[in-house]
């Protein structure tokens, strides 16, 4: 691959990223850095998988950025990216089962258990103000 089309690459990407780290949601980039933060993380971890899908851009982001103005949110806000980080999405996965991989997709845990889970078909199907009030409702349940 040649420098210039990485880069390009790279300069696409960055604002799927920056779309969910302006939020103050944390990116998991290692799976180093997945298996220090979601087994460990005390009362409740939201984790978006990211994706260059149009999907994640017309649905998933901007529902998970809806569904954070609820007076209620998670603990710790946490992403990864697929098929970009692959390796960082792979270990945050192991703790999705029994769901297979979907990307987009929405993950809600609590004290390192999987409570809740919204994935890709959940997220394609439904808009960003149906997404944001799947969040929400599971804020409502589990991060009080």
């Amino acid at each position: 691959m040649s420098m210039s089309f990485e880069r390009y690459m790279l300069d696409m990407i960055q604002p799927m990223r920056d779309e969910l780290t302006s939020l103050g949601i944390t990116e998991l980039r290692t799976p180093e850095e997945v298996e220090e933060n979601l087994p460990n993380a005390k009362g409740t971890a939201l984790v978006v998988i990211n994706s260059v899908c149009g999907c994640a851009a017309g649905q998933c982001r901007p529902g998970v950025a809806q569904a954070l103005q609820h007076e209620v949110v998670p603990d710790h806000l946490f992403t990864v990216f697929a098929g970009q980080d692959k390796e960082a999405t792979a270990k945050a996965r192991e703790y999705f089962a029994p769901y297979p991989p979907s990307s987009p997709s929405i993950a809600l845990m609590k004290d390192g258990e999987l409570v809740h889970f919204i994935e890709r078909h959940s997220i394609e199907n439904r808009s960003a103000v149906e997404i944001a009030a799947d969040l929400t409702n599971a804020f409502d349940k589990y991060c009080k």
